[in-house]
């Protein structure tokens, strides 16, 4: 099963990761990547850009309205994410609370991801996306 390990920080956490040495969070970071390697249940992990480099569209209104960050609300930002190919929701948790950025201000969201055996194989649209997959090596 896949699971995706959603990074969240609040802003006292994001203050806490400014005064962290560039080197030693790579350090940090690579060490468990490395243990999520070779436990072989790491399918993906990024990190994001600064959220005053990012967008929201809200489509609350007729025309999608575009603002640019930061964002007014910034009690905890989304920062990067895991997608982990467990077992169980219990082994990502497991997993989760290993997690190197740790501590007050930050937390960790954790969302099953669905398959796409997992929707109606008789419709059309899952099925170009089947292809898709199986085109590109996804499957």
């Amino acid at each position: 099963m896949k699971y995706m390990l959603i990074m969240r920080a609040t802003d006292e956490g994001m203050a806490k990761m400014a005064d962290v040495d560039f080197s030693e969070m790579l350090e940090t970071v690579g060490r468990f990547n490395d243990e999520l390697i070779r436990a072989g249940v790491l399918l993906a992990a990024e990190g994001l850009e600064d959220a005053s480099e990012g967008v929201v569209v809200d489509y609350s209104s007729e025309t999608p309205v575009v603002t640019d960050g930061p964002y007014g609300e910034t009690k905890e930002l989304f920062g990067g994410y895991y997608i982990l190919n467990v077992s169980s929701k219990e082994e990502a948790i497991e997993w989760a609370k290993r997690m190197p950025m740790a501590g007050p201000g930050f937390k960790t969201e954790i969302r099953r991801v669905p398959t796409i055996d997992e929707f109606p194989q008789d419709n059309q649209w899952i099925q170009k996306e089947r292809a898709w997959r199986e085109a590109t090596g996804q499957l």
